[in-house]
């Protein structure tokens, strides 16, 4: 096959396999730090041993998941100097700057905190070890404003300007390449998804303690705070949803024009889902007309270019309309928009059943408690591939206020000195070993589950948090040369087996 000897193609692939496994963890640990910074604060204010076993348990499943995020981040680093080494001359003086501080300022304040939580029990005055636990949080917070602001600046590039040569950006001004215009809706609305991942993640796993009737105290306080972050970030998303239309809308047309497939300057629809005829230039699927104008301008009658004339203007005359995902980008973003929506109707229903206390008898709703993590997921995932196919052919993109010439096409930032073959070798290894580690640590999470809060250390003098994540780490290592036959059976949503 042609693609299979494309170098451009296997490194965006290679790329867009090790990104997305490694934003599973990304929102997963923001969301679970605040879980557990509120866990552990209800503990440091009740001074109740079960709320105590109960910070316990959501710090394991947090350690677990940052260190399965940091090992799945590291390949990324390596793959600018690799198969994007080109990308990293023209970009390296605007991104040295952020990723050193997302290292020296976000990682370090995480995980030394992160050590506090896990082995300062005791140790510690009460009132630091609940601090940590927010400063862990806010680490977390912090790593993904840094990488959202390099992320950002190649969405729509500031404070630098193109070398007399013309082989690379130059940084200008720091504060303007940081905040450019889209750095702060982008981190928003980010962070926000993460939090309705974090609520989601707490209402599962108090729905797996309510099906099985066990931890139910535990069940009844996880399902209160779950709802609670998880309705306030959604309500806060769709605020963010907005400025993000707009951010779109001003800086980066050829974006929101294949995000609704329109190929000509009209006033577009809002389309409910669909299909791209791209070789006829159309779209065939029910709409509600102009209401994509209203969502970036709140009026219905605003006409937006389509990728012809867009592809015919000066700026973006790099583009050839052939080559656009048009389809792709169309079927994510209404994928993203579309798990929303269950989302939204999902939380309502458990916020009325909860309300009424009818949420112990509606098994029905419980079961799809426990499997709801999946929408956040899907949501943010498509969001992340909207925005990033959605700025091809341009891994920079000359956005509407950028400086003149500060671009770079996707087809020049790959390296010319990795060969195909290599990359696909490093494609199936890495596949291999993202698959063991998320076996692994669906494992080990589903142990510490299954487990429940009882199992966590009540004794402050006690380093059981610690312990019990290597133990488990260990005896993952140690089941792996066990048969999957031999291998005691089930997931975390049944009984009698580990989770797999």
């Amino acid at each position: 096959m042609e693609l299979l000897s494309d170098v451009v193609f296997l490194s965006r692939l290679q790329f867009t396999l090790t990104v997305a496994f490694h934003f599973v963890f990304v929102p997963l640990s923001i969301g679970i730090g605040l879980i557990t910074a509120l866990a552990v604060t209800r503990a440091h204010k009740s001074q109740d041993p079960a709320d105590e076993k109960a910070s316990q348990l959501w710090i394991k499943i947090y350690t677990t998941t940052f260190a399965v995020g940091v090992a799945t981040g590291i390949t990324m680093e390596f793959s600018f100097g690799t198969n994007w080494a080109d990308y990293s001359r023209f970009v390296g003086d605007i991104f040295g700057a952020p990723l050193a501080a997302e290292a020296l300022f976000a990682f370090f304040l995480e995980s030394v905190f992160l050590g506090v939580l896990l082995f300062g029990r005791g140790k510690v005055s009460e009132k630091f070890y609940c601090v940590s636990a927010w400063l862990v949080w806010a680490g977390s917070c912090l790593s993904a404003l840094w990488i959202l602001i390099a992320n950002s600046w190649m969405q729509t590039p500031a404070g630098a300007e193109l070398a007399a040569d013309g082989s690379k950006a130059v940084l200008t001004d720091f504060l303007a390449a940081a905040f450019n215009p889209t750095t702060g809706v982008r981190y928003f609305h980010t962070v926000l998804a993460a939090f309705i991942i974090g609520g989601l993640v707490a209402l599962s796993i108090a729905a797996y303690y309510q099906l099985k009737g066990k931890h139910l105290d535990f069940a009844k306080k996880t399902t209160k705070t779950g709802l609670i972050v998880a309705i306030v970030a959604t309500v806060a998303l769709f605020a963010s949803a907005h400025a993000s239309a707009v951010a779109v809308w001003e800086e980066q047309p050829t974006k929101l024009a294949a995000m609704e497939g329109q190929y000509e300057t009209e006033v577009p629809p809002l389309y409910f889902f669909g299909w791209v005829d791209e070789a006829n230039q159309t779209v065939i699927g029910p709409s509600l007309p102009g209401f994509t104008s209203f969502l970036a301008t709140f009026t219905f009658d605003t006409e937006y270019p389509g990728l012809n004339d867009l592809a015919a203007s000066e700026r973006y005359g790099a583009m050839e309309v052939s080559d656009i995902p048009v389809g792709a980008i169309f079927q994510v973003y209404h994928l993203m928009v579309a798990v929303s929506g269950v989302l939204v109707v999902l939380l309502a229903l458990t916020a009325f059943a909860f309300a009424r206390k009818k949420l112990q008898d509606w098994k029905w709703l419980q079961k799809l408690l426990v499997i709801a993590p999946i929408f956040p997921f899907a949501a943010i995932e498509a969001g992340w591939f909207t925005a990033e196919l959605g700025r091809q052919p341009w891994v920079v993109y000359p956005a509407a206020s950028s400086p003149d010439g500060v671009s770079l096409l996707t087809a020049d930032a790959a390296s010319t000195s990795v060969s195909a073959p290599e990359l696909l070798i490093t494609i199936v290894l890495f596949c291999a070993v993202y698959l063991l580690l998320f076996v692994a640590w669906i494992r080990i999470t589903g142990k510490f589950i299954k487990a429940g809060p009882d199992a966590a250390a009540s004794n402050p003098e006690d380093t059981g948090v610690a312990s019990s994540v290597i133990d488990k780490i260990a005896g993952v290592a140690d089941d792996s040369s066990t048969s999957a036959s031999a291998a005691p059976q089930g997931d975390f949503g049944l009984e009698g087996g580990d989770a797999r």
